[in-house]
């Protein structure tokens, strides 16, 4: 194996686009079994680059202190292009939905064991940060917002405690019987630094995020495709290029649902732009193919996933279904929606 500085990337899906980075899936040239993650700096806006980089420098930090613990990514490289990491193999909390008691222990073991590091994870939160592997075994991924702690005082052991009990807000949702009286206590106390964060820190993060950067995690609705719907199929379905349309939700930061079409065409995204209002519809998609079931029903579960960016979702569909798979690919990887906020 070459030295982790001189492995060569080669892409094969980008993940997730946003103002402070995109990450895309590949692997190695040298070995294509060995599958990694790649967090590309070069593309980001100038008035971002400052803060992408912090962004980065505290990833690749924290990656470097925890290495060798099981159940985080090997860290190849970082630098100024961005950060190359091994691609870790398993189920987002959500898909997984975890009941078997082993997977909190072990992953209490796991954040256990960043605590004894000086690394506090800060974003586990997220159901999609925790994965579950195939051998069952608790794994986090997305050290972005991490923080290395060089003195262990009242911040850290917050912020440690805040992981923990981001872990019990897991449990609770996934196997809620499973948690203890102390545990249950233990939800309903927040640490120091978790209510100073929502008293003022996370007004700002919200404005700049969902306001500024467009992101959101709320779900969108189909209230609009009951009310638009109609007309922007008539517009579309009007030119004799277009063979089909399917149109989808997906949330928008402070703006509700906002309407995602897939078309069946050979025209490209300006031609269809002229045919339909951008009031009407936000991200239009040109596909040689819709993806449909043997019965020729449209697979709608499938492009309202792409549309609503669930990268891991998709990937488990193609997983079971092959033929599925092929008219997937270059729908997904020509999807308009790269956002991370989902």
């Amino acid at each position: 194996m070459p030295e982790p500085r001189d492995i060569e990337f080669v892409p094969d899906t980008v993940l997730k686009r946003d103002a402070f980075s995109e990450t895309l899936s590949g692997h190695a040239r040298h070995d294509p079994a060995l599958k990694l993650a790649h967090r590309r700096l070069e593309q980001v806006p100038w008035y971002t680059r400052p803060i992408a980089r912090y962004l980065a420098g505290r990833e690749a930090r924290a990656l470097d202190k925890v290495q060798g613990i099981a159940g985080v990514p090997r860290l190849f490289r970082a630098d100024q292009a961005g950060i190359l990491r091994e691609w870790t193999l398993g189920t987002p909390l959500q898909l997984a939905r975890p009941a078997d008691p082993a997977w909190y222990a072990d992953a209490r073991r796991l954040l256990r064991e960043m605590r004894r590091r000086g690394v506090t994870h800060n974003d586990l939160a997220k159901p999609q940060n925790w994965l579950m592997t195939p051998e069952g075994r608790a794994a986090v991924i997305d050290f972005q917002l991490a923080a290395t702690h060089s003195h262990r005082g009242r911040w850290f052991h917050g912020a440690a405690y805040e992981d923990l009990r981001h872990l019990m807000k897991m449990k609770r949702k996934f196997a809620p019987e499973l948690l203890t009286a102390t545990q249950r206590r233990m939800l309903e106390r927040r640490s120091l630094p978790s209510r100073l964060w929502r008293a003022s820190g996370k007004r700002l993060y919200v404005f700049v995020t969902r306001r500024l950067m467009h992101w959101s995690d709320r779900e969108g609705t189909d209230i609009r495709l009951d009310q638009d719907g109609p007309a922007i199929r008539r517009d579309l379905m009007a030119h004799p290029q277009v063979r089909d349309v399917a149109l989808c939700t997906f949330p928008q930061a402070g703006r509700g649902a906002g309407i995602y079409a897939f078309v069946e065409t050979s025209l490209d995204p300006q031609d269809l732009r002229r045919l339909i209002s951008e009031q009407r519809v936000e991200l239009v998609q040109p596909v040689e193919d819709l993806p449909r079931d043997a019965d020729g029903r449209l697979r709608d579960d499938a492009l309202h996933l792409i549309a609503m960016n669930r990268i891991d979702e998709i990937a488990l569909l193609r997983e079971r279904d092959p033929d599925l798979a092929a008219v997937l690919a270059p729908i997904v990887a020509g999807r308009a929606n790269l956002t991370d906020r989902q």
